[in-house]
């Protein structure tokens, strides 16, 4: 077991008051622009962009700093097409059979169906594995803690990085998503969490018609 060695933390910058109110202000000004979209330009986007997201998405927390996660950056336009028609398999199945009908009702607003073209048109799908285990060199398992929540974090922090670039993004969950597995080479102790397509919007996209719910509505301050 590894001894508990603490360092100086780095990085870390004081600001008072009025600097975190003008820093939060902007940061939510931009962020509440990021939208779900499903019209993609096939525009080329340079992959050291892709890489430093991925790179941001690696900074989540994790339980027991086990950085459960493995991103696959899909860019190949005949693995985009496998993928697309492997996901719109499982989707027709879903629409028309595995789906409540108070899912599907949820579902109408949002214009969804079991197409998925911009599987194919997005210039990168980051396909993110979760790891349940480490095998180490014995061939013991290592367990990993809290792997979805850790996971969750790092896509969050993925979307958000994608967006700050300058890009559109996706988060697709075809269910089920073991297929993802077996196409892209990935070991038994992984498992699909999500696809994130990332490019740019294509000329004249359109998004759902939506709105969020105000801050008295998600949060409650006790104090």
């Amino acid at each position: 077991m590894s001894k508990y060695r603490p360092v100086p933390l780095k990085g870390y910058v004081t600001r008072d008051g009025a600097q975190m109110q003008r820093r939060a202000a902007n940061f939510y000004r931009s962020i509440k622009t990021r939208r779900t979209v499903r019209m993609f330009s096939k525009r080329p986007v340079p992959q050291g962009v892709i890489e430093k997201c991925v790179l941001s998405a690696a900074t989540a927390p994790s339980g027991a700093h086990m950085q459960p996660w493995h991103f696959v950056v899909v860019s190949a336009p005949a693995v985009k097409r496998r993928i697309r028609l492997a996901a719109e398999k499982e989707e027709r199945e879903f629409y028309r059979k595995r789906a409540p009908k108070a899912w599907l009702k949820a579902l109408a607003p949002l214009g969804t169906d079991a197409e998925k073209p911009y599987l194919e048109t997005a210039p990168y799908l980051i396909v993110v594995f979760q790891r349940g285990y480490d095998v180490d060199a014995a061939g013991e398992r290592i367990k990993h803690y809290y792997v979805s929540e850790s996971v969750g974090i790092a896509c969050g922090i993925l979307l958000t990085a994608l967006h700050h670039a300058g890009l559109a993004t996706l988060t697709h969950t075809p269910s089920p998503m073991g297929f993802l597995r077996t196409l892209l080479g990935r070991p038994a102790n992984e498992r699909a969490a999500m696809i994130v397509v990332a490019g740019y919007p294509a000329k004249g996209a359109k998004v759902p018609n939506i709105e969020r719910h105000p801050l008295a509505d998600i949060a409650t301050f006790v104090g």
